[in-house]
C-alpha cells in the first residue's frame, strides 16, 4: 500500500463561488467544522468581483457527498453561495511532488489576447509544469497593463536560465517583459 493512501478517509474537491463579500471563507469552514472535516488544501482568490474557492477535504469513512451537499445546500440558500463537490478517487489524494527546480515566471506589457496561451503554450510543450497562475489588468484605462504570474516546475534536467531562454522570442513577439527565477521552497 501507498504511505499516501488513506483508505479510511473520504476526500472531496469542493469549488465555491460567489460575489465577494466579507465572511465568505468564515461561513464555508463553519460548515467544515460542525459536520467534523479536515481542510487539507486550499486556495481562494478574487476574480473581478467574485471570490472563487477550491478545496480538498477529508472525513473518516463513512461520509458521504450527499450529506457534504445537504449542508452547503442550506448555505446556499442563506447566502447564495454556489458550491459544486466533488468525491475524489483514492489515487487522486497523494498531492503532487513537484520534480525538478520550482521557479517564478512573470509576464508583464500592454493588454491583448493571447499572452497567457502562448506562453502556457510554450512551458507545455516543454513539460514545465504549472502549479499556481495568476493574471491581473494593471495601470489605467488609457494604458491597461496585463501581469502573468506562474509559479512553475521544470521537469528534470531543465534549469532557470533555460526556461528563461525558451521565453526569450515570446518577449519580442508579445512585446513584452518575462523574468524567470528560481523559488527557493520552505521546508515547515
Amino acid at each position: 500500500m501507498s504511505e499516501c493512501r488513506k483508505e479510511n478517509l473520504a476526500h472531496f474537491a469542493v469549488t465555491v463561488i460567489s460575489k465577494d463579500r466579507p465572511g465568505i471563507v468564515a461561513d464555508i469552514s463553519e460548515v467544515l467544522y460542525r459536520l467534523g472535516c479536515n481542510l487539507e488544501d486550499s486556495s481562494c482568490t478574487m476574480l473581478g468581483g467574485d471570490f472563487a474557492m477550491i478545496l480538498i477535504i477529508s472525513h473518516e469513512k463513512p461520509f458521504t457527498k450527499a450529506r457534504l451537499s445537504e449542508e452547503f445546500k442550506l448555505l446556499h440558500e442563506r447566502t447564495g453561495l454556489v458550491v459544486y463537490i466533488r468525491t475524489l478517487a483514492e489515487d487522486e489524494v497523494c498531492p503532487v511532488k513537484e520534480q525538478g527546480e520550482l521557479c517564478l515566471i512573470s509576464v508583464y506589457g500592454s493588454d491583448r489576447p493571447g499572452i497567457v496561451y502562448r506562453v502556457t503554450k510554450e512551458l507545455a510543450e516543454r513539460k514545465i509544469n504549472i502549479a499556481d497562475l495568476n493574471t491581473k489588468l494593471i495601470g489605467t484605462k488609457e494604458e491597461p497593463v496585463y501581469v502573468l504570474m506562474l509559479e512553475a516546475a521544470l521537469p528534470d534536467g531543465m534549469s532557470v536560465d533555460d526556461t528563461a531562454a525558451v521565453l526569450e522570442k515570446l518577449k519580442k513577439e508579445l512585446s513584452v517583459e518575462i523574468s524567470v527565477r528560481v523559488i527557493t521552497p520552505v521546508s515547515l
